[in-house]
């Protein structure tokens, strides 16, 4: 299925209400309902396709966590590894330990480091993606306040009783 990109959809919400017809004296205007409901069953259909892609760079960032925290556990199993390897003899069993712990904390600070970048990451994506939804339910509220209204003014002017003509008087002079 072809993504629907949801800005597109309000600005064919937009040109459906610019070609609609103006009821005379109010700032009221008639759309097709069809073509409304059309477009509405299509936003239904892409808004979800915009959450997927947001659990989608959530799945993606969690990976990427892992993928940081698995690198530091390499690199701490690997200062473990060198330690362990070398010769008990002072000197060099301090210069193993002081690289250990060097090695550890580059680690650990590499590791804080990808974890922050991608939060940082997904919390700019995330925030774009709930204004793009906060626009689109506003313009959509908008267009049914505009629907409603338009509804209700051809209610109220079939329901009003028709006001008869003036008897038009001919001169006979």
């Amino acid at each position: 299925m072809i993504a629907i990109d949801i800005l597109y959809l309000v600005d064919r919400l937009e040109a459906l209400l610019s070609k609609g017809w103006r009821v005379p004296m109010t700032s009221k205007t008639m759309i097709s309902e069809d073509e409304f409901l059309d477009i509405v069953d299509q936003m239904r259909i892409a808004i979800p396709e915009e959450i997927k892609a947001a659990k989608k760079l959530q799945q993606e960032r969690e990976r990427m966590l892992a993928q940081a925290q698995e690198e530091a556990n390499r690199l701490l199993a690997m200062a473990k590894e060198d330690a362990s390897h070398l010769v008990d003899e002072n000197a060099i069993v301090r210069s193993a330990q002081e690289r250990a712990i060097q090695i550890e904390s580059k680690a650990r600070s590499e590791a804080l480091t990808s974890q922050e970048e991608a939060d940082a990451y997904a919390a700019q994506v995330l925030a774009q993606l709930e204004a793009r939804l906060a626009q689109v339910g506003q313009q959509l509220q908008g267009l049914q306040d505009q629907v409603s209204n338009g509804l209700e003014l051809l209610t109220q002017r079939h329901s009003e009783p028709e006001e008869e003509p003036a008897p038009v008087q001919e001169d006979l002079s």
